[in-house]
């Protein structure tokens, strides 16, 4: 069965233009135009992905992505957004709350699906079974989950790669490019804002609480996982 994507968006232009380039590319499209309506059709339907747009009538996208990353059956429910060219501070807050990537219009049909594809592969790989433990964190893969001190952590799924990524590099350092291109998927990491990965680290950091210590900032170069016991 096709995977089935959710627009919300109240500018019927751009629901026909996604509409017609996502079937284009075999997917499902359902949509919705207002926040309300967004909530309810996540809650009828179960789309696979969300394209939210920030700028909503009802309840805006930011409250929108709130609600779906509060609730544990949507909580890992990727989300892609839809933001004016002006609303860096939205997209900075939209990243935070957690969506998974954004989009800014006028954007490209062909790129917008790529971003699709690429967030629905990373939902998707097949399930691994390998459990990871440092000090008081244990990350596993195959549930998709990570505990600290034996407290579940709310990640979402691209915090989750994120973390993955950077212990699977053994200490190594990876930079801002490497991590777009290995958890984003994006084919041309220089022309996306390496701000994006800042903003998820610092979210990651914030969740893991007394581990965050582990994940360390190199100056000009990027982001590594200090899995040694530490003091």
């Amino acid at each position: 069965m096709a995977q089935m994507i959710l627009v919300v968006d109240d500018e019927p232009d751009i629901v026909n233009l996604l509409k017609y380039h996502l079937e284009r590319e075999g997917f499902r499209v359902v949509a919705a135009s207002d926040g309300p309506g967004a909530l309810k059709v996540i809650a009828e339907e179960k789309p696979d992905l969300v394209i939210l747009d920030l700028m909503l009538p009802g309840i805006d996208g930011l409250e929108v992505c709130r609600r779906i990353r509060r609730e544990p059956d949507t909580s890992h429910l990727p989300i892609l957004m839809l933001t004016a060219k002006g609303e860096e501070v939205d997209k900075i807050v939209g990243l935070e709350l957690g969506a998974d990537d954004y989009v800014t219009k006028p954007f490209s049909p062909r790129e917008l699906a790529a971003r699709v594809k690429a967030l629905l592969r990373r939902s998707t790989e097949p399930e691994v079974k390998e459990v990871f433990r440092f000090g008081s964190l244990e990350v596993d893969v195959g549930r998709h989950t990570a505990d600290v001190r034996g407290e579940a952590v709310a990640l979402t799924s691209k915090e989750f790669e994120l973390l993955r990524a950077l212990i699977a590099a053994k200490g190594r350092v990876l930079s801002r490019d490497f991590l777009l291109e290995r958890v984003w998927g994006y084919e041309r990491a220089l022309e996306v804002e390496s701000r994006t990965v800042d903003v998820h680290i610092r979210r990651l950091r914030s969740k893991l609480g007394p581990e965050a210590k582990r994940i360390l900032t190199v100056k000009n170069a990027g982001y590594r996982f200090d899995p040694q016991e530490q003091t």
